[in-house]
């Protein structure tokens, strides 16, 4: 690769210096907002400071505190990342530009997931160097995660991490023109929790005006807790680390003893006799609402905002396959879980069995996990959206099935990353306990898709014709 010299930016808040490379330029860990330390980590996030001199911005930043996640026999560390790498300073972004000129290019700011819980931008699959080689700004997002992101406390916030994402968002609307974006222009797009969180963004005032188009991941529309389901995960909690559940109490917890006390939240039954358990008990935090984002769109910006929005097909399989279940599960295993997540389980479980009369009982487990976790609630969120934007939302199904562990992994949860971002040749996703599995992927598919994706960031229209209202790939 060609060396090139470092460039620099000069930001409101300081110089920037990042490194420029074949792609354009690169610019890592730059607050948007002021360390979450002690008592700040429960509270709004607060503008940073800023600094004298020129930072280094060639250096990946800490990240938020969060457990290392194990997922059975498939290597998820280009998802997750390193884990929790310490450091005060990780309310940060990452920015991936063609150049930092007064292009005023399309910009992209994307969400991470990995359930409220893990999960950074030193993730391997968040590579931007095809969006920067396409002519897109693009910006990746750390924010708070776990007990100090989102368990809801009396004397703070609710829903920080959100908070976190708006001010990021809002450092975005300021900054970004700066790295060669234009601030009208914005697309924010997340998968998994991050896509719930940009879905929660739609149905909130206060985005109003920072960005132009949305894209949902595998997200749902109607994946938050309750506020009486959160008060279980807070009393849980509380009781756990022996204190009251609130911020000031809280505020003097050191973050190692939130992370051991997590395992005192898994599972937790958050049935309650208005709502089933939205993640199926898969994580303990989630966005706090008393309205679902779906049902709370006329609130926001969604109305003037366009919408790309969908799931994979197999979506279940990667809570299913890696640990064994798929040929383990039982029709009780399957009923079980329906039973956190419908009112009628019975009911639904049967429907399930009549679509898929062929069907393995692990196949139906995914299946239910599949349309609990996102396909409903990304429906829900749809045709919501569409009834209020007057034909701006575009609907997609990924299909592609992965050939990781024996090709039973399929077209799994996660598994579209590596297309969207361009990067689904790079061997350490390859291999029998790689994400994408030891067969190539199909060629053309990682461009197709990542191309629909640049498209609908600088037009709203990702080649296919808008969403009618019927969901014909569910």
């Amino acid at each position: 690769m060609t060396q090139y010299a470092d460039p620099v930016v000069e930001t409101s808040a300081g110089a920037v210096r990042g490194v420029r490379d074949d792609f354009g330029e690169f610019y890592r860990a730059i607050p948007y907002a002021a360390a979450p330390t002690g008592a700040r980590r429960f509270a709004a996030p607060a503008p940073h400071p800023g600094w004298s001199g020129v930072r280094d911005g060639t250096q990946p930043s800490p990240t938020a505190p969060q457990p290392v996640r194990d997922f059975g026999r498939l290597d998820m560390t280009p998802y997750f990342g390193p884990g929790w790498v310490r450091g005060e300073e990780y309310l940060t972004v990452d920015v991936r530009t063609p150049a930092a000129d007064d292009g005023g290019r399309p910009v992209m700011v994307f969400v991470h997931g990995g359930g409220f819980v893990t999960g950074s931008t030193r993730a391997a699959l968040y590579d931007g160097s095809a969006f920067a080689r396409d002519g897109i700004v693009l910006v990746t997002v750390n924010y708070r995660l776990g007990i100090p992101g989102f368990l809801d406390l009396e004397g703070a916030p609710a829903n920080r991490g959100l908070l976190d994402v708006l001010a990021a968002l809002g450092w975005v609307r300021a900054t970004v023109a700066a790295f060669g974006g234009d601030p009208g222009n914005v697309t924010v797009f997340g998968q998994s929790a991050g896509a719930t969180l940009v879905g929660a963004l739609l149905a909130t005032p206060e985005a109003n005006g920072l960005f132009r188009r949305a894209i949902i991941q595998s997200g749902s529309g109607t994946g938050a807790f309750t506020p009486e389901q959160a008060h279980r995960v807070t009393a849980t909690a509380a009781a756990a680390l022996g204190v009251e559940p609130t911020a000031e109490a809280f505020a003097v917890i050191p973050d190692e003893r939130f992370l051991e006390v997590l395992p005192a939240l898994a599972g937790l039954d958050l049935r309650t006799s208005t709502a089933p358990d939205p993640l199926a008990g898969l994580s303990p935090f989630s966005l706090v609402l008393a309205v679902q984002p779906a049902d709370g769109l006329p609130d926001g910006p969604a109305r003037d905002v366009d919408l790309l929005i969908g799931t994979n097909t197999e979506e279940g399989h990667l809570y299913v396959v890696p640990q064994g279940n798929l040929e383990a599960s039982t029709e009780a295993d399957v009923l079980a879980v329906a039973a956190r997540v419908y009112a009628d389980p019975e009911t639904k479980f049967a429907a399930h069995r009549a679509a898929r009369p062929n069907a393995t009982p692990g196949e139906l487990r995914s299946a239910v996990l599949g349309e609990a976790l996102f396909g409903a609630g990304t429906a829900r969120m749809a045709q919501a959206h569409a009834r209020i934007s007057g034909g701006h939302t575009h609907v997609y199904s990924f299909g592609y099935r992965s050939t990781a562990l024996g090709g039973r992994l399929g077209a799994a949860h996660t598994v579209e990353l590596p297309f969207v971002f361009d990067i689904a040749d790079k061997p350490w996703l390859h291999g029998e306990t790689g994400l994408l599995g030891p067969e190539p992927a199909p060629a053309g598919l990682a461009a197709r898709v990542h191309t629909a994706w640049v498209s609908f960031a600088a037009t709203g229209d990702p080649g296919w014709a808008a969403y009618d209202g019927v969901m014909r790939w569910r």
